[in-house]
Order: C-alpha cells, then sequence, then structure tokens
C-alpha cells in the first residue's frame, strides 16, 4: 500500500477545495495521506471561448487523464459534469461521491431586481456560456440578453461586481463549497422546477488506472453506490443523444421509494441563441438505465 497518493487537479480554488475534500475522505477512511499535483487544463488555457464552440470533449480533463496514464499522479478529481462519458482505454471511474446541492444560483445586482418570472429587469443583461442554462433561461423570460461568461468562480462573481452584468447563472454547488462573500448581491436558488442542472452538477468523480489495484481499493472506500446510480441515469441521458457540452441538455435523477426519479430538459437554439424550443420529460423506473432509456425516447421522438 502506497505511502501517499498523488492527486492530480485542476488549479482553481474550486478544484483544489474537491481534491483537498477527496484527500480528507481518503485519509479518514484508508490512514493514507496524499499530496496534491496541479495540471494546466486546455479549459484553463482557453478561456475566450465558451464551451459549445471549442471542437471535441474533455475540455477541462484530457490533460488530467494523460497525467494519470503516464503515472505522473495516482488519481484524478473530476468535477463530474466535465467528464465525457466515455473512459479512455486504461482508466475507470474509482469513485463517485460527495454530491453538493445541484441547484442553479442565480446572482443579481440590486438594481437589476424585476417582476419577470426569474425576478429579473426587462432586457436584463446575464452572463452564462452554458447552453443549457441559456435555454432554460430563454423558457422563462425571452427578453434577457444573454452574454458569454467564462472563468473561474470567483472571476464570474467579480465580473458580477464589475457591473459587466445583470445578474450572472452559476452552479449553486461551487459558490457554497468555496464561501464566497455574495454581499451586495441578491442570491437566489432556483427550484428544479425552474432550471434544472446538468447531468451529475454538484458530485465528484475520481479516476483511476484500471491496473492499479491498490489505489482502486483506496478509492473504493469513499465510493457511494447509490450517488453513483443516480448519476449514471443523468450520463446516460447524454450517452442516449449522443451530446456533450454542445447540446442544451439537463438532467437530475433521484432514488424515491425505491424506484429512479429522472427528470431532464432538452432546448433547441439557433445559432445566435434564440430559444426555438425548450421539451422537459420525466420518468421513474426500478434501474437507471431503464428511467434514462424512457427520457431518451421521448427526446428521440419528432414534434
Amino acid at each position: 500500500m502506497p505511502k501517499t497518493l498523488r492527486i492530480g487537479t485542476r488549479g482553481s480554488d474550486l478544484a483544489l477545495w474537491q481534491a483537498r475534500k477527496v484527500a480528507e475522505l481518503l485519509v479518514a477512511r484508508t490512514g493514507v495521506h496524499s499530496q496534491l499535483v496541479i495540471i494546466h487544463t486546455a479549459g484553463d488555457r482557453d478561456r475566450s471561448r465558451a464551451l459549445h464552440e471549442v471542437g471535441g470533449s474533455g475540455f477541462f480533463t484530457k490533460e488530467l487523464q494523460q497525467a494519470l496514464l503516464q503515472g505522473e499522479v495516482d488519481l484524478v478529481v473530476h468535477s463530474l459534469k466535465d467528464l465525457p462519458t466515455v473512459e479512455p482505454e486504461g482508466l475507470v471511474l474509482g469513485a463517485v461521491c460527495l454530491r453538493e446541492d445541484p441547484a442553479e444560483l442565480l446572482l443579481l445586482r440590486p438594481e437589476a431586481i424585476g417582476d419577470g418570472p426569474l425576478g429579473l429587469a426587462p432586457k436584463a443583461v446575464v452572463g452564462t456560456s452554458s447552453l443549457r442554462r441559456t435555454a432554460q433561461l430563454l423558457a422563462w423570460q425571452p427578453d434577457v440578453r444573454v452574454q458569454p461568461l467564462r472563468g473561474n468562480v470567483p472571476t464570474r462573481v467579480r465580473k458580477l461586481r464589475d457591473g459587466q452584468y445583470d445578474a450572472i447563472l452559476l452552479a449553486y454547488a461551487g459558490v457554497h463549497r468555496l464561501g464566497l462573500d455574495l454581499s451586495h448581491l441578491v442570491a437566489r436558488k432556483l427550484p428544479l422546477e425552474v432550471l434544472l442542472p446538468a447531468p451529475a452538477q454538484g458530485a465528484l468523480g475520481v479516476e483511476v488506472r484500471a491496473d492499479d489495484a491498490s489505489t482502486r481499493e483506496l478509492v473504493a472506500t469513499i465510493h457511494e453506490p447509490l450517488l453513483a446510480q443516480e448519476v449514471q441515469a443523468e450520463r446516460q441521458v447524454l450517452v442516449g443523444l449522443g451530446g456533450g457540452c454542445h447540446i442544451p441538455l439537463a438532467a437530475y435523477c433521484q432514488v424515491q421509494n425505491g424506484s429512479f426519479f429522472l427528470r431532464a430538459a432538452l432546448g433547441a437554439l439557433t445559432p445566435s441563441l434564440s430559444l426555438i424550443s425548450l421539451r422537459r420529460t420525466e420518468a421513474r423506473d426500478t434501474s437507471p438505465e431503464a428511467a434514462a432509456f424512457k427520457v431518451v425516447q421521448v427526446f428521440l421522438q419528432k414534434g
């Protein structure tokens, strides 16, 4: 058994928080300590383009996976919503854990408060580079003006404070985990009936090498099987629709009374990001795969 594990992570405040939390869990469950190894990804270097404008996948994960495959680290910690659904050969998802509340957070400057369905003033400028958020936002308040927003969580909040936007949309999980100061801003955690999250939003994924039995055994101690099944249902919708960050898809699954309750939304946008349509559906079944299959079939139907 190794004396110290090397954990690969991005260098953002949130990524470091997540990696440290996994390290804390591992030492509590196994007694094995860890050291963090910061790895810069394409998503960290290119902050000028929205993710849907970048070809391919693995914008925030590819370099982490390469370091793991090359033996530079023993495991890597991802925000699971960033991790592509297909594992590279030689890697496995060793643990799914620590899901935070997956809700969306709407942050507003006080002068942007209005009587619209989301409490936004007419024609408010809202920052987000997420097609999923854009589609659901426009479905509620078509008059808002969506503008691209990139950067880590503190940077996004700073841009709002600086007046570059009237409001921004971001994951509640990141703001809560970092304990950011939101003074002089209005914070509204949106219910799932209003805005659904990205598949696996708020959950962490820990990747390991498939042939590293000792590390896999250690990482398995922090795995949450029920959470993994819920997240599997959400990510399986992505697989069924053949998409990633390039389609406006939202999905959230919870186990209720022994069955998997899966809610999802799929938008259609013009190239200029005007809303064409937003379809919502839900399904229940005794297996995550079956629930996901039902949702995918609805979305694949024409009309």
